[in-house]
Parts: C-alpha cells; sequence; structure tokens
C-alpha cells in the first residue's frame, strides 16, 4: 500500500481521478459531436467531426416534422410547478409532522412511508382511469392535459419529500421557534422567519431532486399527453427517434444538449444553497 506522501502514492491517486473524469465526461464529448456532425448517422459518428455544423440545432426550430421548442417550454412549465408546488406542500406538511402532536400524527407519517414503497408504474392503469374519470368531471384536468400530469407528479412525490424535510426539520432547535415567540411571533410567522432561512438546504435539495425527476419522466407523460402539442420534451425525443434512431442521431444529440442547459443552471443557482450549513447564521460567532 503506497504512503499517501510518496510520489508514487500521488500519481496513483491522480491515474485513478483522471480515468474517473474521463469515463465521466466521455459520453458528453461523443453527444456533443454527434450534435456537430451532419451526416446525422451514428454508424458514421466520429469524435472529431471533419465538417462540425449548426444543421441539427436549426432543424430542430425550423423544420415542420418537429415542434421542439413547445416540447421544451412544456417541460419547463410543468417542471417548475410542480416541482416548487412539492417544496410548498412538503414543507408545510413536514413542519405539521415535526412540530405539532395531533391524533393520527404516527399512522399518517407510516401510511406516507407505505405509499412510497409502491412507485407509481405499478398503478399506471388505476392513474388513467383515474384521471380519465376526472376529465369527465373537470375537463380541465383530464387526459391530455398538464394540470393532471402536474397532479399525479405530484402525488408520487409527496411521500418521500415530506419523510425527507420532515427528518431536516427535526434537527432544527426548537429553541429558536420559542425565542421568536417570545418576541411577539406567532407560529406561521415563525415558520416562514426562522425554520425556513435554516432549512434552505433541504429545500433547495428537494427542489432539485423533484425537477430532475419530473424533467426527465417519459412513462406517465407518454400515457396521459395525447397530442404534439401538449407533449413533454422526454415524449417529444423518444417519438423523435422511434422509428429511425440510427438516421436522428444527430438532431437527437443536439436536442439532447440543448435540453442539459436548465439542469446546469438550476445547478448553478442553487448551488450556495446545497453547500451551506444546516443553522449558519443562527449562532453567533
Amino acid at each position: 500500500m503506497y504512503d499517501k506522501h510518496t510520489l508514487l502514492g500521488s500519481i496513483w491517486r491522480h491515474a485513478v481521478l483522471i480515468f474517473l473524469a474521463a469515463f465521466a465526461i466521455f459520453p458528453v464529448l461523443w453527444i456533443a459531436s454527434a450534435s456537430f456532425n451532419a451526416t446525422n448517422n451514428m454508424q458514421l459518428q466520429q469524435l472529431m467531426p471533419p465538417n462540425p455544423s449548426l444543421v441539427h440545432y436549426r432543424e430542430l426550430f425550423t423544420s415542420d416534422r418537429y415542434n421542439y421548442g413547445m416540447w421544451l417550454w412544456n417541460s419547463l412549465k410543468i417542471t417548475l410547478v410542480t416541482s416548487t408546488l412539492t417544496v410548498v406542500l412538503a414543507g408545510l406538511g413536514a413542519y405539521a409532522f415535526s412540530r405539532f402532536r395531533f391524533k393520527g400524527r404516527r399512522v399518517g407519517l407510516l401510511g406516507l412511508l407505505l405509499i412510497q414503497m409502491f412507485p407509481q408504474m405499478l398503478a399506471m392503469v388505476a392513474i388513467f382511469l383515474l384521471v380519465l374519470s376526472l376529465g369527465s368531471i373537470f375537463p380541465w384536468a383530464g387526459l391530455n392535459t398538464h394540470t393532471a400530469l402536474i397532479l399525479v407528479y405530484l402525488g408520487g412525490a409527496m411521500g418521500f419529500n415530506t419523510w425527507l424535510m420532515k427528518g431536516y426539520f427535526d434537527t432544527i432547535p426548537r429553541s429558536l421557534e420559542e425565542s421568536a415567540k417570545v418576541d411577539g411571533a406567532t407560529p406561521f410567522q415563525a415558520f416562514m422567519r426562522i425554520i425556513l432561512p435554516l432549512a434552505r438546504p433541504i429545500l433547495a435539495t428537494i427542489f432539485i431532486l423533484s425537477f430532475i425527476t419530473v424533467y426527465s419522466e417519459l412513462m406517465i407523460a407518454s400515457i396521459l399527453l395525447r397530442s404534439n402539442a401538449r407533449f413533454t420534451l422526454a415524449v417529444g425525443m423518444n417519438l423523435l427517434i422511434s422509428d429511425q434512431y440510427g438516421q436522428r442521431w444527430g438532431i437527437f444529440a443536439a436536442g439532447a444538449l440543448i435540453a442539459a442547459i436548465p439542469f446546469l443552471v438550476m445547478f448553478a443557482i442553487s448551488q450556495r444553497s446545497l453547500v451551506s450549513g444546516l443553522t449558519r447564521g443562527a449562532v453567533k460567532e
């Protein structure tokens, strides 16, 4: 076993890190290369395309065969609404389970945990029939509507996120809220001004996890959405290559790179909250 202070040990560790970095970066470079390769053929794919071109990017937004701009907008709209509502509803529910003592509290927590053990894929037939029936009463929340898709996503995300946030709230000292109440704050004011600022890391984490899950979800969206103008990006990209994968490889790669931009922006914005401390600023230094 090499000593960590020796030159050989340092070289060995750096070699492992370089290998892992190359292993993670190579697929991204391959997709980027395909997006600039004008041949649009997987069999002729090269890491360094001989004649780089932006033809695939132009075709995504200008061709009548694709509706990429609408798919991207639909995904962003559904994802942002779902992620925001998930954080709000999970935060309120987790705070109630963490701070209040009421009849049925334990049963409610166990019920959330039990429901979360069964993935939504096992209930696809029931979800389809439920949305179909709901649409006969409320057409704006039936099949082929984004409202129905958001409601289904919220139902699948609440259990795990409430449990995760409840555990985080349990670690925040109650004395902080009690001090605020002594100063005249109401329970809701203490929640908004004391708990939420301290819980910013878990709020950002849940928002990002929900964003990633909803933005890339395919199966539920493909079942509930029917028209091309209503498709999310995942459904549209799947249909883009469902019959001619090898001949539309370049266009698919260009769409995949554009689709990754919201992830990069989201992580850049939330990075500070993700790495901040649990009670940052609550304790005097």
